[in-house]
């Protein structure tokens, strides 16, 4: 049997005036409610891939790193992928004029697909 193989995310939780900021994706109402998170790239280090991966998914661009908050593995085979993410969670926080719910596109996405849309509140 072959190991379940590991992937390394970063998980951003971002705050602003003690709000968490949270968003769903338009359109595919089964992904949920997220927060910003992604997979780090080889040799990034996993506080600037939240950083990288918040920014990319809100479009702010006044983040600000407030502290790591933990890390944990999470054996994802149950929902048919034989990987264990290994997440790197964060708070960042940002202080901007940004309206209570806005939508931005990842234009890029890290797997080379089409922009992915996000509905921000």
């Amino acid at each position: 049997m072959v190991p379940n193989q590991t992937v390394d995310k970063a998980v951003a939780y971002i705050t602003c005036d003690g709000k968490l900021l949270v968003f769903d994706h338009p359109g595919i109402p089964e992904t949920g409610t997220q927060v910003p998170a992604g997979t780090i790239a080889p040799g990034e280090p996993p506080a600037e891939a939240a950083m990288r991966e918040a920014f990319e998914e809100t479009g702010l661009t006044s983040l600000v790193m407030r502290r790591f908050l933990g890390e944990r593995a999470f054996d994802i085979a149950p929902f048919g992928r034989d990987e264990i993410y290994h997440r790197y969670f964060f708070h960042l926080e940002y202080e901007d004029d940004s309206p209570d719910r806005w939508r931005h596109f990842e234009e890029q996405p890290y797997d080379g697909g089409e922009p992915v849309e996000f509905e921000l509140y």
